[in-house]
């Protein structure tokens, strides 16, 4: 999988590629990332890649010219399953779609900034809008960070163990159940019996239970 992501801030993405999960995915060849810096698309003075609103109020908005420079100067290069735009008023991301977006090959991400891109961004260079969530942030490097997290955990030979993810919580719609480690007791504290005894078949029944209840309780949303 190759990820190119375009952003105003590229020294603020950097750090969640460089530990754990995502830094072993790069360094065994799973995945590539790349971050492209917009400005360097422009030719305005002082690298400029936002202006005013047509129309008048708050807030700046990027221009759709570097926009289209990097993105036909990438796809020049090769070709790309999705260009994705992180934004507020996107589709939720949630596992469904984390599992879909794993399988891609190539993929472009956008960060938006200050009161979002032209329009016509949108309307014809944006393959798919995404959401983190029903917040707004200063800009969507944080949102890409999230996204390429639940997708490239997902990738065969990321993981240790490959069966993890597949137990992950929202994985067939429930909530993971609860886990225990050592010790089997501590303050008075102990783990359920089930998980002792040795008896798979049982505390494979046993998780499912959990999971369903947990679901229910928390999340009944999940199980309509």
């Amino acid at each position: 999988m190759r990820i190119d992501i375009i952003t105003v801030l590229p020294e603020l993405l950097k750090s969640p590629f460089e530990a754990s999960i995502l830094k072993r995915a790069i360094e065994k060849g799973l995945v590539e990332v790349h971050m492209h810096n917009l400005r360097d698309y422009t030719d305005k003075s002082y690298n400029q890649i936002d202006d005013y609103q047509f129309g008048g109020g708050a807030g700046m908005v990027m221009m759709i010219e570097p926009i289209d420079k990097c993105i036909a100067s990438l796809k020049a290069e090769r070709e790309y399953d999705e260009v994705i735009y992180m934004t507020p008023d996107g589709e939720t991301l949630n596992q469904k779609m984390a599992n879909s977006i794993s399988l891609l090959d190539n993929m472009i991400i956008l960060c938006g900034h200050y009161k979002g891109v032209d329009q016509r961004v949108r309307e014809t260079l944006i393959t798919k809008e995404i959401s983190i969530g029903d917040y707004v942030l200063s800009g969507g490097e944080l949102g890409a960070a999230v996204l390429c997290d639940a997708i490239i955990r997902l990738i065969p030979g990321v993981l240790n163990n490959e069966t993890s993810a597949l137990t992950d919580t929202f994985q067939d719609n429930l909530l993971a159940p609860p886990v225990y480690t050592r010790p089997s007791e501590y303050k008075g504290l102990k783990v359920p019996d089930i998980l002792l005894s040795g008896n798979f078949p049982e505390i494979e029944k046993w998780r499912e239970d959990q999971a369903l209840k947990r679901t229910e309780e928390r999340r009944p949303d999940l199980l309509k």
